[in-house]
């Protein structure tokens, strides 16, 4: 499983919460939310890692929920990504989702990236 932070979790709220209040405006109803965690191909490390905000589940998904998120992952990913924890930093020399993965054996300079 994925771990996400406290901090992360507030972040993804926030950033939920921001979606279904432009979704209001424009008359619509805001639709259910789960946070996507993934890995792709690609990057400077070989794989790159991914965050998506969806309204769909996979057949074959793996779900779970974590202080009041719910998270979804494929089982290809999910490989990669088992004990990774996702954190959100807010730092002076930038902001932004990291992730903090034991499978990884390298990682690029920005941490976006890694190999396995």
């Amino acid at each position: 499983m994925v771990t996400l932070t406290e901090t992360a979790a507030r972040e993804v709220k926030n950033i939920i919460e921001q979606q279904a209040e432009a979704a209001r405006k424009d008359n619509q109803e805001p639709k259910p939310r789960f946070l996507r965690v993934g890995v792709k191909g690609g990057g400077c490390s070989g794989f790159s890692y991914s965050l998506d905000l969806t309204e769909t589940v996979g057949e074959h998904d793996e779900q779970w929920e974590q202080h009041g998120i719910q998270i979804v992952c494929d089982p290809k990913s999910l490989l990669y990504l088992e004990g990774t924890t996702v954190d959100f930093k807010d730092e002076l020399m930038g902001r932004g989702f990291v992730f903090n993965n034991p499978n990884a054996t390298s990682t690029c300079g920005c941490g976006a990236s890694f190999s396995a």
